[in-house]
């Protein structure tokens, strides 16, 4: 079979040497593992509350740390729905350390990135946009957006509801690469998403179950263990469904929101309310729920890349390992 070339439009944005990205992950992003990901030739991706509130740094010294671990480039995602003035603020400034410390590549999530864009571009940097669907991605390229991170229903975190090759065909026509994000969890999904066209993967749950990712020894055998059949879609951790693994307490608990809260959500007056009480209980649950070891709630986010994931294994063995199956066009699975 054909080689496929590792040279994309977002390795050329990123500076990278393969189209490989690690996901930001909340609670997961912890500095070892970004650098190590970004050290192997893909990049890594700050998550800012992970990295000061879970992980205990401040953002510009946390910074300093990744580049200490790592010369190569590393981004940072920019969470930019309007929740209120202070957190747009708060995020402003993160970006505006980011910038001052090197940092080029970001990712843009839930708002308009007109304005992280133009900070960005005005830096020499790029963006790229997570999106769901049509609408959304021709937002992202008004808004000057330099790509797209198509975010697919097999997805962890906040899943879209197309399948990898249907939102390619739906937003790959504007003129924007694109990224594959949900599903790929070995070289033979990353092949294939190269294939399809993508510009380059990104990845998260793969990435959680490596030496580097802070996360529980419970919660990675849980990724190793689990099938496609065990990602469950969970409304109880930020009011919308997030793709967790399927466990004993999460069947005791249930996936729905309660009928308050569904109401509340669907009220333009309140929805903007429910959401900041899920996003501050989830900020605690899921740091108590990831990094325990023990006596906490098994919300485990992961997303339907488990059924893929056969064992813990160093970032830097699977960048490369994804690397190699590209270049020999290797579309058989991992052993």
């Amino acid at each position: 079979m054909n080689a496929f070339p590792l040279e994309t439009p977002l390795t050329r944005h990123a500076g990278i040497d393969v189209p490989l990205i690690c996901g930001a992950m909340y609670p997961c992003s912890n500095p070892e593992l970004v650098a190590a990901v970004s050290e192997a030739g893909g990049i890594g991706i700050v998550q800012p509350i992970s990295l000061t509130y879970v992980h205990g740094h401040d953002f510009r010294a946390g910074l300093r740390l990744i580049h200490g671990l790592t010369s190569r480039p590393i981004g940072m995602n920019a969470l930019i729905e309007q929740s209120s003035r202070a957190y747009r603020e708060r995020m402003e400034r993160w970006i505006d350390i980011a910038l001052e410390e090197g940092v080029r590549f970001f990712v843009t999530s839930l708002g308009n990135p007109r304005w992280v864009a133009e900070k960005a571009h005005a830096a020499g940097g790029v963006v790229y946009h997570d999106v769901t669907e049509r609408k959304w991605a021709e937002k992202g390229r008004d808004a000057g957006v330099d790509g797209l991170i198509g975010v697919n229903r097999r997805a962890g975190g906040h899943p879209g509801t197309r399948s990898a090759e249907a939102l390619l065909e739906e937003v790959g026509a504007l003129g924007l690469p694109v990224v594959c994000a949900g599903g790929v969890g070995d070289e033979r999904g990353f092949v294939e998403a190269l294939r399809l066209g993508y510009a380059g993967v990104q990845a998260g749950t793969r990435f959680i179950a490596t030496p580097e990712c802070r996360a529980s020894d419970a919660y990675k055998q849980a990724i190793v263990a689990a099938t496609e059949e065990d990602i469950v879609l969970s409304e109880r951790i930020t009011g919308v469904p997030v793709a967790i693994i399927r466990t004993p307490y999460v069947d005791r608990a249930g996936l729905k929101a309660g009928a308050l809260a569904r109401w509340m959500l669907r009220q333009r007056r309140t929805k903007h309310l429910m959401r900041t009480i899920y996003a501050l209980r989830s900020i605690w649950q899921l740091k108590r729920a990831s990094l325990a070891t023990a006596g906490s709630p098994d919300y485990w986010q992961a997303g339907k890349s488990v059924g893929a994931i056969g064992g813990i294994e160093s970032a830097g063995a699977i960048v490369a390992r994804f690397a190699a199956a590209a270049r020999a066009g290797h579309l058989a699975p991992s052993g």
